[in-house]
């Protein structure tokens, strides 16, 4: 398979592709762009020999923020393959679970009112956040005006009871008569969504050889690792060695990495893709540097990058995913990461509603510019 050129590849990984039913719901491709002013905006903040690498960098942004539906984000390419599924199978409603300002829950809600599907989205505290923003605004106001229908789990980090009360909310709507559909967040099964991150990667390719980019290091956020896994699978099989690093967004670095590399392997298994093209274990490069406090908080860093990003680009990001993705990298030149990367891409993933729940991150308080 690698003694094949690139050109073969891709035609051999849309092949693949095609074998999977798709309910296209996505603006693509989505752009590439340079952001010029970003490394001399971090050259300003930076100090010493970082300030001068800061500047030599140059940095790119893959716009899935830009994806369209329901204000865009990475969720709906994962959702194509799903809907793609639930349609083939006639199914008529569907169901899912996350945090109370999931924005995969969000893309759900709009995917199944544009394909006419009656949706039952649960909501789990994964936060611990009782401002009435959070509850009522962003991405759950978002679902009320898309027409889901919202339920509620008491209890956070219980996934297997989350699931299982998605399970029984399901198979009660079966015993009325409906076809239902799950969407599992969590579940270390068939990683469906991730065939939408696999496409994305045959996108990015095309985009890096078009624009003829010496792209050398690859960035993106890695929660439930289903992007991550997809979008570095996707390059593997493309022969493309440029190293992803996932941005850990909820989970410590060491737990991540199992769950990506376990998601890489469901997916080569989904594929039946030989073991040469299988992502390796040290292929899976994770950082938890910007995680902390935790899942849906951001620390001042990544509060100050969010708004440095903002004011030299006039680009948004938000503190549970893309912020803290723009941080790490650049956090990553401040620390000398510019001397082994010189051209860096980000994936932005989106998450843009949750700007407007996150009052209480108080963003707006932080040093104005000039």
């Amino acid at each position: 398979m690698r003694s094949q050129t690139l050109p073969a590849l891709m035609k051999s990984l849309q092949r693949a592709l095609a074998d999977f039913p798709r309910a296209h719901l996505t603006h693509a491709p989505t752009p590439l762009e340079k952001m010029a002013r970003l490394p001399l905006a971090l050259s300003l903040s930076a100090a010493g020999a970082g300030a001068e690498a800061a500047q030599a960098c140059a940095m790119y942004v893959k716009r899935d923020d830009c994806t369209g539906l329901a204000l865009g984000g990475n969720k709906a390419r994962q959702l194509e393959f799903h809907l793609g599924e639930a349609l083939a199978r006639n199914c008529d409603r569907v169901f899912s679970t996350a945090a109370v300002q999931s924005n995969h829950l969000r893309t759900l809600a709009a995917a199944a009112a544009a394909f006419g599907l009656e949706c039952h989205l649960q909501l789990e505290p994964w936060v611990n956040n009782h401002s009435e923003p959070y509850h009522h605004c962003g991405n759950v106001l978002l679902n009320r005006l898309f027409g889901a229908a919202l339920h509620h789990y008491p209890a956070d980090q219980d996934e297997a009871g989350a699931e299982q009360a998605l399970a029984d909310l399901a198979a009660a709507h079966a015993a009325r008569g409906g076809k239902p559909y799950i969407i599992p967040l969590r579940r270390m099964g068939t990683p469906l969504g991730a065939l939408g991150y696999v496409a994305a990667a045959l996108e990015l390719a095309q985009q890096i050889e078009q624009q003829r980019l010496p792209i050398e290091l690859l960035a993106v956020a890695s929660g439930s690792g289903i992007t991550h896994a997809g979008l570095l699978s996707g390059l593997r099989w493309l022969g493309i060695t440029i190293p992803v690093l996932g941005v850990c967004v909820r989970r410590d670095a060491a737990q991540q990495r199992r769950q990506v590399l376990q998601h890489c392997q469901n997916l080569a298994d989904l594929l039946g893709w030989q073991h040469e093209n299988a992502v390796a274990a040290d292929d899976v490069w994770v950082d938890d540097s910007a995680l902390a406090p935790g899942y849906g908080a951001a620390s001042a860093q990544v509060k100050q990058d969010m708004l440095l990003v903002a004011r030299s680009e006039g680009l948004l990001s938000d503190p549970v995913y893309s912020g803290k993705t723009f941080s790490c990298v650049l956090n990553l030149i401040r620390n000398g990461g510019a001397d082994r990367f010189r051209h860096i891409a980000i994936l932005h993933t989106g998450g843009i509603p949750g700007l407007f729940a996150h009052r209480e991150e108080r963003l707006a308080d932080l040093p104005r510019s000039g």
